[in-house]
Formats: structure tokens, sequence, C-alpha cells
């Protein structure tokens, strides 16, 4: 299962448009020597690793990670880096920190799977010290597009795709969730997550579709005409499967 998830999450860290979203939330950030900054759900602690060699010596990066065999991989790939970012387990609805201790946090892909994200962004205002800043970054998962393919077949894979997330549309929340925390709203970012053609995560599709069939919103040869589909416009460049990620930069006020 951690090998699973440690692909997963190298993949689409491997992702240009979340390079680019990454690039832009950090710029905005602007994480500063002697900082202390937190990473909310760090997984493999790449960003943690980041905000470590921004904060330096002189500063403190941590990461929270529940899932210990994430944690494990994110502290052994830390220490090959020779980095300083720390990690400790603790769940985004309870951080494991006082109240106003600290500069900076970083939140990526985690409210998608919080049935409460209100519950998270008021702890994550609640650890800020007063004008310290935010970057929370999450997938929409109704702005998927997937083409070709007959349109209701789609549609139905779609709804299986938006029904998998505890809070698909999270993207489009994260200003609500931030100002009902009482964070004030700095900028606004999103990138388009365009899967390439010439590696498309077909067994991603392919659990999507027999979720669909299992659920008798499609019918079998419904499933293996889209497949086809896809499978062809792929082999000549002409498939497009993308999603939007959002981010959002936020301060507590002094």
């Amino acid at each position: 299962m951690t090998g699973r998830l440690v692909g997963a999450l190298d993949g689409q860290a491997a992702s240009a448009g979340v390079r680019r979203l990454r690039a832009w939330a950090h710029a905005g950030l602007a994480v500063r020597p002697g900082e202390r900054a937190v990473d909310v759900g760090a997984g493999t602690g790449s960003e943690v690793q980041v905000l470590a060699a921004a904060v330096g010596p002189d500063g403190e990066a941590l990461g929270v990670e529940p899932n210990a065999g994430l944690r494990a991989v994110a502290e052994q790939r830390a220490a090959e880096a020779g980095s300083a970012a720390r990690f400790v387990d603790g769940d985004a609805l309870a951080l494991p920190l006082g109240d106003a201790e600290v500069d900076v946090v970083w939140c990526e892909r985690v409210f998608q799977h919080l049935a409460e994200p209100g519950r998270a962004a008021a702890e994550i205002a609640r650890v800020l010290r007063p004008g310290g800043r935010v970057a929370l970054l999450d997938t929409d998962w109704a702005t998927t597009i997937l083409h070709p393919g007959e349109p209701a077949v789609v549609a139905a894979l779609a709804d299986c795709a938006l029904a998998a997330a505890a809070n698909p549309y999270a993207g489009r929340r994260l200003l609500g969730d931030l100002a009902g925390a009482g964070l004030v709203v700095d900028d606004i970012g999103s990138q388009a997550l365009i899967q390439d053609h010439r590696a498309v995560t077909w067994p991603i599709v392919r659990m999507v579709g027999e979720e669909a069939l299992r659920r008798e919103l499609i019918s079998a040869e419904q499933r293996d005409a889209l497949y086809a589909e896809l499978e062809a416009a792929a082999a000549q460049g002409a498939l497009h499967m993308s999603v939007t990620m959002f981010g959002v930069l936020a301060h507590r006020p002094a």
C-alpha cells in the first residue's frame, strides 16, 4: 500500500502543472531564514525539504503526516538529501502544535480528503502567528475533462470520480474555508493538470470505468467502446485528460 501511495505522489509531483503551481505558491509565501514552517499532510516530504532550505539553520521545517509508511519514506529521503526537515505524526483536524507558533503553513491536496475542511482551516488559523502565511493547494474533481468518448459515458465516469473523494469540490471551496477561519486571502492561482497522452494512467481510467459499470451507470459495451476510443486517440496524440488544481495564498491578520 505504501509503495502505491509513494508512486502516486511521485507521479503527481512530476506533473508540469503541479510544479508550476508549487513554484507560484512558494514564491508567494516568500519563506525567510529563521522562520518556522509546517507542511500539513507532508506525504513524501518533498515540500518540507523546500521549506527547510528556505528557513535555513536558524529556522525549522516540520512535516505533519498521519501515514506512518509515508512518514518513514519522508524521513529517509530527507536524511539522504542532508535536509534538516523533520516529521511528526499528526492530523489536519488536530495539529500537534501550540497556538500562534508558526510563521508559514503549506497544505497540498489534503482538503479533498476531508469531510470537514472548515475544521482543518480553523486549525491552520489557530497555529499561525499574527501575520503568518498559508498556501493551500487542492484539486477540484468537478473540473475533470476526458475526451473523446460518448458524452453520457464520460459523464458517468466523472460522477464516479466525484463520489470517490470526501470533498470533491475542494479546489473551489478553498477561498470560503480560509475566509471562514478568519484569514485574509492575498492571491489565487490555478493550473490544469494535463495528462501526457504518451503516458496515460490507464489503471486509473479502468478503475473508474469498472466502478461505473458496477453501479450500472454504463453497460459493458459502452465501457469497452470508451476504452477503445480513448486508446485510439492516445495513439494518435488526440486524447485529452485533465483536472484543475487551485491554490490560495492567505495570511492571519496582525
